[in-house]
C-alpha cells in the first residue's frame, strides 16, 4: 500500500458519505476532529457529528476529520513517511490550526500520543512551538478526569461541547489574528468558563509519589465548572454512511443525562440534569432517515424512561421505519417500544439489572427487582424475541459470595421464566469487572482483586454450564484493571502512555508502568480517604460538597434515593 492508495481509501470514503453540512476547505480556521479510534468505530459516536455540524455552520471555519487508521493503514502510513490525513481533503494533521479530541473511552488514550506522532504534531504539549496546532479535546473521559492524558492536551473543555466549542475557536482565531503567542492564547482560554488548561496547573508529590494537589498559576481558577447545554435543537446524524460499528443506522439522542441515581454510573453525575428533546424535533429527526432510507437508532441513557416513547415509536412504525434502542430499563418496559423492536427485527432484548441480588441492587441504587426482569421478559415473548441478554457487574462495593451465588440463581430463574411464558431462544450474560469512576459515590473504592474476580467468574460459568440455554460472556479482566489506573489516574500516567504509544500499546501498559516506578495495584486497590484531593477535585460537575460522600453513606445504609424530579435541589446541580 503506498501513498496513493492512502489518499484513494480517504476519497473512497469521502465519496459514499451522505453529509448535511457544506464543508468549506477554504475557510480560514482550520479545525481537524480526531477520534482515537478507526472511521467505523468513531462515525457511530453522535458527539462527533454534533460539534463537527457545528464547526462547519461558521462563516470563519471549515472542521475535517481525522481517525486512527487500521493497523495495516497505519504501518503503510509508517512505511512511506505519510503524515495521518482528513477524509475531507487529506490535509495532513499538522497543517491545521486546531486539532479537536472527541475522547470517549479509556483504552482510547493510547491511540491519542500515537496519532499525534503520526500527524507529526509534538505529543507534548510543552515542546509545541507558534508552527503546531493548539491541541484541544474534549468528551466524556476530558469531562471525569482529564489529567491522565493532560502532557498531551493544550486545552480541555470540560462537560458538553456544544456552544462552548465556537467561543474557544473564537478566542484562538482571534488571538491568532492579534498576534499573540501560544502562551497567552491559552491564558484566555482559560478564563472560559468550562475550559481547563492543563500547563497552568502544575502537579504536587510528596517525597513517596502521593499526589498532594495543584501549584496553580496567578490568575488561573481554582475550579473548572463543566459546561452545560440544554437541549434546544436536534442531535442526530450528520454525515451519513454504511461503514459503521452501527450499521446503516440514523442516530438520534432523545435524552441526555439520567436522574436515577445509579452509584456506579460517571455519566449519571457529569451530565446531570437529564433533559429530554421535544417529540415534534425527534419526529423531524426520524424523517430526515426515512429520506435516507436508514434504520433509526435511539440513544440516550434509557430509552425507555422518556416520556412519549410510544408515541414515538408508533410514529416511527407508522412510516414502515425499523429502530433500536442505545439502552432500556426493565421497570419501564412497555410493550409498544418490544413490539416495535420485534418488527425491527431485534432478535434479542437487553436489560443490566447489574447483579443478581437485590441487596446489591440497594447499594448501587438500581432500582430494579426480578419482576421487573420476568416482565421484560413476558413483553418479548409476546412479540416474538426470543432472546434475553443481562448486563451484570461483579466486584462491586460490599459484594459477598452470596451476591455471586444469587447472579447464579437469577439467570436460572430468569431462564425458567422465559421458557415458561414461550421464549425458546437463549440467556445471555455479560459479565464485567467493577470499575469505581470519578464523579461518584464509589470513587474512593477499591477495585476488588483481579484474582478475585477471576475466582468469581469461573464459578459463575461452571455454575452454569450445564444449562445449554445459558451463555456467559466475560469481558477481559486483564483490560478492565488498566482501564481502573486511567480512571482514577493522575499525570504522570501520560509519560507512560507516550512510552506505550512508541512499543505495543495497551500491550505494554504493566511494563511501562513498572518502569515509570508506578504501582497499578496501589492505584487499583488503595480505598480513597475522603478528605483526600482526588486528581479530578479542581473539576466542579455543579454538585455541593459532600453529596458524594453522602450517597456513599446510603449505599452501605442500602437506602434508596428516588429520581430526579423538577424543582429537586436534592444534589445541587439544579440550584
Amino acid at each position: 500500500m503506498n501513498r496513493k492508495d492512502l489518499i484513494d481509501r480517504l476519497q473512497a470514503l469521502y465519496k459514499d458519505e451522505d453529509s448535511r453540512v457544506t464543508v468549506n476547505p477554504h475557510a480560514g480556521q482550520k479545525v481537524a476532529i480526531v477520534y482515537p479510534n478507526t472511521y467505523f468505530v468513531g462515525m457511530s459516536n453522535l458527539g462527533l457529528h454534533i460539534i463537527y455540524e457545528e464547526i462547519n455552520l461558521r462563516n470563519d471555519s471549515v472542521c475535517e476529520r481525522i481517525f486512527l487508521p487500521e493497523k495495516k493503514e497505519l504501518e503503510a502510513y509508517d512505511k512511506t513517511k505519510t503524515p495521518l490525513m482528513s477524509v475531507e481533503t487529506q490535509r495532513p494533521m499538522h497543517q491545521f490550526d486546531v486539532v479537536a479530541f472527541d475522547v470517549t473511552f479509556e483504552m482510547d488514550y493510547f491511540h491519542i500520543p500515537l496519532m499525534l506522532r503520526h500527524g507529526r504534531v509534538p505529543i507534548m504539549g510543552k515542546d509545541r512551538t507558534e508552527f503546531d496546532p493548539i491541541v484541544i479535546a474534549g468528551g466524556p473521559c476530558a469531562t471525569f478526569n482529564p489529567e491522565p492524558f493532560a502532557d498531551f492536551i493544550d486545552a480541555f473543555i470540560i462537560g458538553e461541547g456544544e456552544g462552548i466549542v465556537s467561543r474557544v475557536l473564537d478566542i484562538i482565531c482571534d488571538g491568532k489574528m492579534e498576534g499573540l503567542d501560544r502562551h497567552a492564547i491559552l491564558r484566555q482560554l482559560a478564563n472560559i468558563s468550562g475550559v481547563y488548561v492543563p500547563s497552568l496547573y502544575v502537579p504536587i508529590y510528596s517525597d513517596d509519589g502521593e499526589f498532594k494537589g495543584y501549584d496553580i498559576a496567578e490568575g488561573a481558577p481554582t475550579t473548572i465548572k463543566r459546561h452545560f447545554e440544554m437541549l434546544t435543537s436536534g442531535g442526530e446524524t450528520v454525515v451519513a454512511t454504511n461503514y459503521t460499528e452501527f450499521g446503516a443506522m440514523y442516530i438520534i439522542e432523545v435524552a441526555r443525562g439520567c436522574g436515577r441515581h445509579c452509584r456506579f454510573c460517571m455519566a449519571g453525575y457529569c451530565f446531570r440534569v437529564p433533559r429530554v428533546r421535544p417529540l415534534e424535533i425527534l419526529k423531524e429527526g426520524v424523517d430526515r432517515a426515512e429520506k435516507l432510507g436508514k434504520k433509526v437508532g435511539l440513544m440516550g441513557a434509557a430509552i425507555s424512561d422518556y416520556p412519549e416513547v410510544d408515541e414515538l415509536v408508533t410514529y416511527i412504525r407508522s412510516k414502515d421505519m425499523r429502530y433500536s434502542c442505545a439502552s432500556l430499563r426493565a421497570d419501564s418496559l412497555t410493550q409498544a417500544v418490544v413490539d416495535g423492536l420485534a418488527d425491527s427485527g431485534q432478535k434479542t432484548i437487553t436489560i443490566a439489572p447489574e447483579t443478581g441480588s437485590e441487596r446489591l441492587r440497594r447499594v448501587i441504587n438500581k432500582g430494579i427487582s426480578e419482576e421487573h426482569l420476568q416482565n421484560a421478559a413476558t413483553l418479548s415473548a409476546k412479540s416474538g424475541i426470543q432472546h434475553m441478554r443481562l448486563y451484570i457487574m461483579i466486584g462491586l462495593p460490599t459484594e459477598t459470595d452470596e451476591d455471586i451465588e444469587a447472579i447464579v440463581g437469577l439467570a436460572e430463574r430468569t431462564q425458567a421464566h422465559m421458557a415458561e411464558v414461550g421464549c425458546k431462544g437463549r440467556l445471555t450474560l455479560s459479565i464485567n469487572p467493577f470499575i469505581p469512576k470519578p464523579f461518584t459515590p464509589f470513587q474512593w473504592m477499591a477495585m476488588d482483586h483481579q484474582k478475585t474476580v477471576e475466582k468469581k467468574l469461573q464459578y459463575i460459568k461452571k455454575a452454569l454450564q450445564k444449562n445449554r440455554r445459558i451463555e456467559v460472556l466475560v469481558e477481559s479482566p486483564k483490560e478492565a484493571y488498566i482501564q481502573g489506573v486511567l480512571a482514577r489516574g493522575d499525570r504522570r500516567l501520560g509519560a507512560v502512555l507516550a512510552a506505550c504509544a512508541a512499543d505495543r500499546g495497551s500491550k505494554s501498559f504493566k511494563s511501562e508502568m513498572k518502569a515509570a516506578g508506578l504501582d497499578m495495584d496501589e492505584m487499583n486497590y488503595r480505598e480513597r480517604s475522603f478528605d483526600e484531593f482526588l486528581p479530578w477535585s479542581h473539576l466542579d460537575m455543579g454538585m455541593d460538597d459532600g453529596y458524594l460522600e453522602m450517597e456513599w453513606k446510603r449505599s452501605v445504609d442500602e437506602a434508596y434515593t428516588p429520581p430526579c424530579v423538577q424543582g429537586c435541589k436534592r444534589c445541587g446541580v439544579c440550584k
